[in-house]
């Protein structure tokens, strides 16, 4: 009797984990990477793009291995605002967005959105071309990687990862992401739907070692 007892509840849990954890965000080891850590900072170019500046955002909380991110930016292209109207996560104040309670794992493994981006992974470090990290709007895919410092990152170059996903959703049509096992997220780039581009650059005030 304990036995079955202790089978069914072994299986409760297991599903429960598993419903949890469908983009299999648990999947992503490593140690907490010191950019998951309170007070450490992200930035992106000190000058206008596409509309938007003054882009900052600050990790706020630290618990059970995610990192919970506020931010804030000067918005000013109309299309870009109402994207960001379909967030819940933000607050349009005339041309001032602000940006709350996004959660993310960052491991010395890789990234993964908790919360605000589809949740799923969107970069492991030791990625090969063509895999693929499941979401909960469907999948990004590892399309290419460097094999020379080819990515300029402040005033040099790095090696990075880049992955696409193709989202459909919202008035995005992709987001590009680049990455490097040092610096983390480096780069972010949206194709909305009328197919005009915004590309970010990614600045973080801490990295791997």
């Amino acid at each position: 009797m304990y036995s079955k007892h202790l089978l069914a509840l072994a299986t409760f849990f297991a599903i429960f984990l598993f419903s949890c954890d469908k983009n299999g965000i648990s999947s992503l080891g490593g140690e907490i990477s010191p950019m998951s850590q309170v007070g450490v900072t992200i930035t992106s170019s000190s000058m206008e793009i596409s509309g938007v500046s003054s882009m900052s955002a600050e990790v706020t909380a630290l618990e059970d291995g995610i990192s919970t991110v506020s931010g804030s930016a000067v918005v000013t292209n109309a299309n870009f605002k109402n994207i960001l109207s379909n967030f819940p996560e933000a607050e349009i104040n005339g041309d001032q967005v602000n940006i709350t309670d996004l959660e993310f794992k960052q491991t010395t493994e890789g990234i993964a959105s908790v919360k605000g981006l589809s949740p799923g992974i969107i970069v492991k470090y030791d990625a090969k071309v063509g895999d693929t990290y499941k979401t909960d709007d469907g999948e990004r895919k590892v399309v290419s990687r460097s094999t020379d410092d080819d990515y300029f990152y402040g005033f040099f170059m790095i090696k990075v990862i880049e992955v696409e996903e193709n989202l459909n959703k919202d008035g995005i049509k992709t987001i590009r992401y680049w990455a490097n096992h040092r610096f983390g997220l480096v780069g972010i780039e949206i194709t909305y739907d009328d197919n005009t581009v915004t590309k970010f650059p990614v600045y973080i005030s801490a990295e791997n070692e």
